[in-house]
């Protein structure tokens, strides 16, 4: 997911919160850093489950019209003795909450599909080094570290064993980094019949339309910021239904919302990006509440930093996918 920072100096809470007239709570954002905890103990159940249907776009509709945002968890949500990019780290969170699971897929110098966002390994393994210039047997010896460079005793999954994981569990978005072909990919979710249950992440037209003839049948992030783009969008011969739009992290645009969800395309605001960002914004100021504003103003999927808290602002204020809409179950409630 782009981590776009905005072009004013000033924290996007601050901005939003001074244009809605929230002057007191513009300032607690913009002051110093808040403790934040995640919420997440070791009372782990059996979690839940995002069940697509079969029609992804039919799934997203059918929140749309019960009036409910989901969250994407960025590098699969990680938190404090939890690494990004980890499948215990995306089970940890599925323990919690429904969400969308936001994935990074690199290739090991043996051509091994792999989860892993750097280019280095330095920041979230064991090891150093360019990540492509190791074999698949020497990656899987590495262990993750959490954010605060803390070691933990999970190793980086293949991407085929995401994929499978992730079946009847919930939604993969996939981004692609450099080492990776958007070949390679396609050919695994075709071998596991994934195309219901993914959303693929393209950071140009040209990607998007190629990504769409060798999966037609999957879903496709792109960045789209008018009428014009969507315009092209579907000229390139991507069907509007299969499309979401990414429209940025800096502050939300209802308008171009609405255009977009007449046309059957799903919306994605990310809150995420860092220091800068909504998410860090928010965490600073307490004003969790901001997640279900944004989601009032059209967002269908809501990408973040943040998703237990997120997550529980949405359902504060009724705009969450609760248990038993839409093909989302919360196991949780078998064991009481």
């Amino acid at each position: 997911m782009p981590e776009q920072k905005p072009s004013d100096r000033r924290p996007a809470l601050c901005r939003l919160l001074v244009l809605s007239g929230l002057v007191g709570l513009a300032l607690t954002a913009c002051n110093g850093p808040a403790p934040e905890t995640h919420g997440l103990g070791d009372d782990l159940g059996p979690g839940w489950s995002i069940g697509s249907g079969g029609d992804l776009n039919a799934f997203f509709d059918c929140l749309r019209d019960e009036g409910a945002t989901l969250v994407s968890a960025h590098r699969g949500g990680p938190y404090p003795g939890y690494p990004e990019n980890a499948l215990e780290t995306m089970s940890a969170i599925l323990e919690k909450i429904p969400a969308v699971m936001e994935i990074d897929v690199a290739t090991s110098a043996d051509g091994v599909l792999y989860l892993m966002h750097d280019d280095r390994l330095g920041r979230t393994t064991t090891g150093s080094g360019e990540a492509g210039a190791l074999n698949w047997d020497e990656i899987h010896k590495l262990r993750l570290v959490d954010e605060s460079g803390r070691k933990t005793h999970f190793a980086p999954p293949r991407f085929d064993e995401t994929l499978a994981w992730a079946n009847g569990r919930t939604i993969l978005q996939v981004d692609f980094k450099p080492t990776t072909s958007y070949e390679d990919v396609a050919s695994e979710i075709r071998r596991q019949n994934a195309q219901p249950r993914v959303i693929l992440i393209a950071y140009s037209m040209p990607a998007a339309a190629k990504l769409h003839r060798l999966l037609p049948d999957a879903m496709i992030s792109l960045s789209l910021n008018s009428q014009s783009e969507l315009n092209r969008a579907v000229a390139s011969g991507i069907p509007d239904n299969r499309l979401l739009g990414f429209t940025g992290t800096k502050d939300p645009q209802p308008r171009l919302f609405s255009l977009l969800d007449k046309r059957d395309v799903e919306v994605i605001f990310g809150t995420l990006g860092g220091r800068d960002s909504i998410d860090s914004d928010i965490a600073r100021s307490g004003y969790d509440a901001l997640y279900a504003d944004i989601a009032r103003d059209g967002a269908d999927i809501i990408a973040t930093d943040r998703p237990v808290e997120a997550y529980a602002a949405l359902a504060a204020a009724g705009r969450a996918a609760l248990d038993g809409v839409c093909g989302l179950e919360n196991n949780n409630k078998i064991n009481g």
